[in-house]
């Protein structure tokens, strides 16, 4: 028989090996998670590698669909900021998306006012990890549920990745006097509107809230978004509401009416609460189309114009990138413009001495030159235009700043390197098949994705094997090709910045 101390050391023993052994974790799909609302349960991803694309995390991959953020929006709760939801207590299995907002015309979930919900793609095996978080926002007219969206691509490169619904249209923008004293009495602020502003904000609140219960950091949270969605970032970029909840943001390529309200045979707001949804529905009712619903300065969701933002350096103090697509903005792949007609859009693009101006720094002579130099000047404008944006917000919040031109075409598109392009390239996601993908294509989403991935975790989009990529900071003559080839490339001539320059300062400040 073995001695008491004999058998303590054994034990001992034993125990310090099993610290040495390594902690076995799974991924997340294999257990429930909590959130502050209730547990949910998630599935995996992928259920095989994703072909002609590296994803180092794909196994791993955990996607939680249709996670509500906030109340349904319908009825009592239209025209207000977003209501808290109900917790739940069973398990809700997170296996289908959630329905998507009025005005979004999307056909791939259903539409109602019950829509603000979101998405959670994360590779952590352990709720413990702490791994990079980005929130996307989509364009305008978008689901969380569009398969362009898609995060798993993100999430397979190593970061938590979340898109959300936000309202749009009349419910998410009316203003009226009597919304503006509904705002007044609950905030002291007397204004209206912006309620997709403040669904934005609500789903960065949940985000920070409970996203460690997927393995995500709260306090490494990069906000991201095209068109709207850029708006919707720079809103949480510039906003006093969001004031300390971003890491970083990427913006790509980024109002009351009472005739509207007489359009749907209503004079008041207990009106317009009654209506049946598919009577506020922008995108179901064509006769309402002229109407353009969008964000307004409001000094509450959105506090001050983005030029005061940028002189009084208001904003999250974080690093950025931003940039454009090559034939966006009033440039258009395979134009085809008479000279005459050249002429004719400098003239009513311009006053004064400006049209002469842009005509000799982006001259034609004949017709064949004309399509040619309308582009280059629209190209241009996009591309000065943010540089000055960078730079004034690189010194006034003293943070780099990265800027970039995307000037591929996904094979087959008609538009060129047009508005939203770029989307499934950046995300990693070309396992949707919204084109003829060609090796040509992975190879650029695998750099997209990387330089992207790369500044979600670390604020830099730099990194082993990459082209370097300098900051406005750095350089400021030069932004970054993507696409057809990667590296940095001049904004434009001295002279035709020196133009832009002048002309947007005697432009009115938005």
């Amino acid at each position: 028989m073995r001695s008491s101390s004999s058998s303590s050391s054994s034990m001992a023993a034993s125990v310090s090996a099993l610290l040495l052994l390594p902690l076995v974790q799974a991924a997340l799909y294999d257990q429930v998670v909590d959130t502050a609302y209730g547990p949910v349960q998630g599935y995996a991803a992928f259920s095989s590698e994703p072909a002609n694309m590296t994803l180092p995390h794909w196994a791993d991959v955990t996607v939680w669909k249709g996670i509500p953020f906030g109340a349904d929006t319908a009825f009592a709760n239209r025209f207000k900021y977003a209501q808290p939801v109900e917790p739940w207590n069973a398990t809700l299995e997170a296996s289908a998306f959630g329905d998507s907002c009025l005005s979004s015309g999307t056909t791939y979930a259903n539409i109602s006012e019950n829509c603000l919900n979101l998405n959670v793609w994360s590779p952590a095996n352990s709720t413990r990890d702490r791994l990079p978080v980005v929130l996307w926002s989509y364009p305008a007219g978008g689901s969380n549920a569009d398969p362009r969206f898609d995060g798993g691509g993100l999430a397979g490169k190593g970061v938590v990745f979340v898109n959300y619904n936000y309202r749009d249209g009349p419910t998410g923008f009316l203003v009226t006097p009597e919304l503006s004293a509904e705002r007044y009495a609950a905030t002291g602020v007397n204004s209206s509107g912006n309620y997709a502003v403040l669904d934005q904000v609500a789903a960065l609140k949940w985000v920070r809230a409970n996203i460690g219960s997927f393995g995500g950091d709260p306090d490494r949270i990069t906000a991201m978004g095209q068109s709207a969605g850029s708006a919707a970032t720079y809103h949480m970029l510039n906003g006093q509401l969001t004031h300390g909840d971003l890491a970083g943001a990427i913006i790509q390529s980024g109002a009351y009416s009472a005739a509207w309200m007489a359009s749907v045979g209503c004079s008041d707001v207990a009106c317009l609460r009654a209506l049946p949804a598919a009577t506020l529905d922008v995108a179901a009712q064509p006769g309402t189309t002229a109407v353009t619903f969008k964000e307004s300065l409001d000094l509450y969701a959105i506090p001050e114009t983005y030029a005061d933002a940028l002189a009084r350096a208001t904003a999250n103090q974080v690093p950025v990138l931003t940039g454009n697509t090559r034939d966006e903005s009033g440039a258009t792949f395979g134009l085809d413009m008479t000279l005459a007609a050249y002429l004719a859009d400098l003239d009513s693009t311009y006053s004064g001495d400006y049209p002469a101006r842009f005509l000799q720094a982006y001259g034609a002579n004949d017709s064949a030159a004309a399509a040619a130099a309308y582009n280059a000047q629209f190209t241009d404008r996009s591309k000065v235009g943010t540089a000055l944006w960078a730079a004034a917000f690189a010194a006034g919040e003293g943070q780099h700043v990265f800027t970039y031109l995307w000037d591929h075409a996904p094979p087959g598109s008609s538009s060129g390197a047009a508005h939203e392009s770029e989307i499934q390239y950046t995300l990693a996601n070309l396992y949707y098949k919204q084109y003829a993908w060609e090796a040509e294509d992975y190879a650029i989403a695998a750099v997209m994705s990387d330089y992207w991935v790369n500044f979600i975790k670390t604020g830099n989009p730099n990194g082993d094997g990459l082209h370097a990529w300098l900051s406005i900071n750095e350089n400021a003559t030069v932004t970054q090709e993507l696409g057809e080839a990667f590296g940095p490339i001049p904004i434009a001539s001295p002279d035709q910045i020196a133009l832009f320059t002048e002309w947007f300062a005697s432009e009115p400040a938005l």
